[in-house]
């Protein structure tokens, strides 16, 4: 992989910014992208707010929803675990007949 930094231009909230980037810019834009409508969300639901307030606003769902995913993550690899332990169990038996 490349990491080598690049820049790429995005808008967010009618504000333009480049970004440096050793990803693909196609993600970086699409992540602009999602930020800028979840900010213009917000903004028109919330009606006369300021922009950091916006953006306070955002950051504070994301970050409700990536600890939702990390909780999710966290459920689904304690289920690996344990059928993975039940495999074990179910082979040692099965080895032992």
């Amino acid at each position: 992989m490349d990491s080598e930094r690049k820049p790429v231009r995005v808008t967010i909230f009618n504000q333009t910014l480049s970004l440096a980037s050793t990803g693909e810019p196609g993600e970086i834009e699409a992540l602009a992208h999602s930020v800028d409508e979840l900010m213009t969300s917000i903004a028109k639901k919330a009606g006369n707010m300021d922009s950091n307030r916006v953006a306070v606003l955002a950051c504070m769902h994301r970050a409700d929803r990536l600890r939702a995913m990390e909780r999710e993550l966290a459920a689904l690899k304690d289920r690996v675990d344990s059928k993975a332990r039940e495999f074990s169990l179910l082979l040692d038996k099965a080895a032992g007949s």
